[in-house]
């Protein structure tokens, strides 16, 4: 392999693999916002005690995710000199702005919400989390911006084969920045309300197994909240799972349905800047007018021609232009106009790609989606999981798998959105070839792709453990009394 596919695979690599976290922090940071305002606002322990077990779990994933992140920074400079030489003026703001005010709000109001517990007045203190959860989706922002640069670069003027920034309001209101920031922050919360679902879930079938007679679960060692204990029963315990069970199946629903939505606003705007991405995402292969969505397509071996398929008439033309009968272009002629626009050369990407990667992005949210309805109907009326039959082997597997479809359906949808740009870095501007470092050698890229993957592995290995042994630690003991604020006591970490 050369240094450009090589570095390929060594971008996705990390980059698939730290965009895990990004949705899970994202998504998590609101949702444990939203059950601190339950506390603050009805007083009640249950929501309290959420916030504290919710809130471990974000904290593990941000540290993690804040140490994959840092790869990506050096990888501009490794192994795509040529492109950061080339984007470099356009992305110096953006990037900025997200390091020295998103990720500095984020950690700032992080440490005071972490070290403020019983410190900060309980408004101040819900203020950091609240904070915490804007700036996720700031930097968020600054990020899309940057990439959305690269899917349909405004606001610049070429200057000596360099692209230089001439209004960076254009790049802040990129018409595809604008319709993938909603379509990543529900699938973010996606993920969060998942994650949500999945723990409560777990413990509620635990809880259901052991029989109502049955104490709560000795844990291992107790939270470092110490003090008596409320002496919360496991009806108590039970109430709290079931709480958070149902804030997150609404959760689910909520954000799925925001993300079927901005889905469907995102296909439209790609359709217009981006065709030959749409066209290969349903494996479009000759213009129709009208044309059908593909339910199953089979191509040739060299991705140009459709040899049999399943499609449902019309609706793709309704996707793509909000018309039954709108003409929507095939690659094979995007391929002869892209030619004759950009010179010889192979404009389509990968089909078998793009097509299955886009069908898995929308199948995981889909199921996800499902999976709060289904939740939300078995546990009507006060009903508890069950433990038997076909529903008790649901309850007992299901929501281990709940978290992972969204999660998942991020990461297919990234792939998508990257595959589908192929052969272009910045569409249009710079292909990918043209990008890679000049003075690297294949050797170098395999030694840097080996030492990544065994370093992530060990990450990988850690975050699950410190999520399973939180998970099974379950609800933290609360203090029964409030200590006076003014005492002096040494700081010391909340949770």
């Amino acid at each position: 392999m050369d240094t450009e596919l090589l570095s390929r695979i060594q971008f996705g690599t990390t980059t698939v693999y730290h965009f895990f976290f990004v949705p899970v922090t994202i998504g998590m940071a609101g949702l444990v916002a939203g059950f601190q305002t339950a506390w603050v606002r009805t007083g009640k322990d249950r929501y309290l005690r959420l916030t504290r077990l919710y809130g471990k779990l974000f904290l593990i994933n941000f540290a993690i995710g804040v140490a994959t992140g840092i790869v990506q920074e050096f990888q501009f400079g490794m192994n795509w000199s040529q492109f950061s030489r080339f984007v470099g003026d356009i992305f110096g703001a953006p990037l900025a702005l997200e390091g020295l005010l998103a990720f500095f709000l984020e950690s700032t109001f992080l440490g005071l919400w972490i070290f403020g517990w019983d410190r900060l007045p309980k408004r101040v203190h819900l203020a950091c989390i609240w904070i915490v959860a804007g700036a996720t989706v700031l930097s968020a922002t600054f990020i899309l911006a940057a990439n959305s640069f690269m899917q349909h670069p405004v606001g610049f003027q070429l200057v000596n084969g360099r692209a230089e920034l001439t209004d960076f309001g254009a790049v802040l209101t990129n018409p595809v920045l604008l319709v993938t920031l909603p379509h990543q922050i529900f699938a973010c919360y996606l993920v969060g309300a998942g994650i949500v679902v999945a723990v409560a879930a777990w413990h509620l079938t635990r809880i259901a197994r052991a029989g109502k007679e049955r104490e709560p679960v000795e844990r291992p060692e107790q939270d470092m909240i110490t003090g008596p204990s409320t002496g919360s029963g496991i009806d108590e315990e039970r109430a709290t799972f079931r709480t958070a069970l149902r804030v997150g199946a609404v959760a689910l629903l909520v954000a799925g349905a925001g993300t079927f939505i901005s889905g469907d606003l995102q296909g439209k705007v790609m359709t217009d800047v981006q065709p030959m991405k749409m066209a290969a995402a349903e494996a479009l292969y000759n213009t129709e007018k009208p044309a059908s969505f593909s339910i199953l397509t089979i191509g040739t071996l060299d991705g140009k021609h459709e040899v049999w398929s399943i499609k449902i008439p019309r609706l793709l033309s309704f996707l793509a232009e909000e018309n039954f009968t709108a003409e929507v272009h095939g690659i094979n002629d995007l391929q002869a106009q892209y030619e004759q626009t950009y010179g010889p050369g192979e404009y389509a990407p990968n089909i078998p790609t793009t097509y299955w990667t886009f069908r898995l992005m929308m199948g995981m949210g889909i199921a996800a989606f499902g999976g709060g309805a289904l939740i939300l109907w078995l546990t009507r009326k006060n009903r508890d999981p069950v433990t038997t039959g076909l529903w008790g082997l649901v309850w007992r597997f299901g929501p281990i798998l709940l978290p992972f479809l969204p999660i998942l359906g991020n990461s297919f949808g990234w792939i998508f959105t990257e595959t589908g740009r192929q052969p272009w870095l910045v569409f249009g501007l710079l292909p990918t070839k043209a990008g890679v470092s000049p003075n690297l050698s294949p050797t170098e890229v395999w030694i840097s792709l080996i030492v990544f993957t065994l370093l992530y592995g060990i990450l990988a290995v850690i975050e699950l453990r410190l999520f399973t042994r939180t998970i099974g630690q379950g609800l933290p003991v609360l203090d029964a009394e409030p200590e006076d604020e003014a005492t002096d006591r040494p700081l010391s970490y909340a949770f």
